[in-house]
């Protein structure tokens, strides 16, 4: 399995970048550029699931949606992967768990915009990928005060760095978060399904 699996060095800050990508798109490659500006990461992976635990309906064919991500997100340092299908794992503090075993003295950030901040505490074993790697939340539109407020906000108000202090993030121990306004692009994989643009599961 460890051949299949992006490189990376010990000491190498990866930032990680999850979800269904279903389809990505240039709102998906624009915060990944950012984080690796923001948060000074030496690499980003995007970790195309198998599936969302928290969504009803299927996504499309994993195949189609490496595809897609791959075209969408053409940058040296950005690698799309399709780790949790390789490592079998299915929710999120899973996924960091097998990284951080294959990956010793590798420090993984992991990425999400701030709408999945203000939902963090519906994930499995959420308190777990807080008190596992850092968190580098990007802001999207409409979802700054519902974040900021959020129960995981709440509870680890005292581990958040100020924005000013973002590229040193990967460099401490978790619980470790920051939270950064960024200028975002208004779209969604949800609009271009509903478009017609794309493909629905199984299609």
């Amino acid at each position: 399995m460890r051949h299949a699996l992006p490189h990376a060095r010990a000491g190498q800050a990866i930032g990680l970048l999850g979800g269904s990508f279903d389809p990505a798109h240039e709102g998906h490659a624009h915060i990944t550029r950012e984080a690796l500006r923001r948060f000074g990461l030496d690499a980003v992976w995007w970790l195309v699931s198998p599936g969302n635990p928290l969504k009803d309906e299927g996504p499309a064919d994993i195949a189609a949606r490496i595809a897609r991500a791959r075209e969408v997100m053409q940058h040296p340092r950005v690698t799309v992967t399709d780790i949790e299908a390789r490592t079998g794992t299915r929710y999120t503090a899973e996924t960091l768990g097998a990284l951080t075993r294959l990956y010793p003295g590798v420090r993984f950030v992991w990425l999400m915009g701030a709408d999945n901040l203000a939902q963090l505490d519906r994930w499995q074993d959420w308190q777990e990928i807080m008190e596992h790697v850092p968190v580098g939340v990007l802001a999207r539109p409409g979802q700054r005060i519902s974040a900021r407020s959020s129960k995981a906000a709440r509870i680890y108000r005292a581990a958040k760095l100020p924005a000013r202090a973002s590229h040193r993030l990967a460099w401490g121990a978790a619980p470790r978060w920051c939270f950064v306004n960024v200028p975002m692009v208004d779209i969604s994989s949800t609009r271009i399904r509903r478009s017609g643009g794309w493909p629905h599961a199984g299609a």
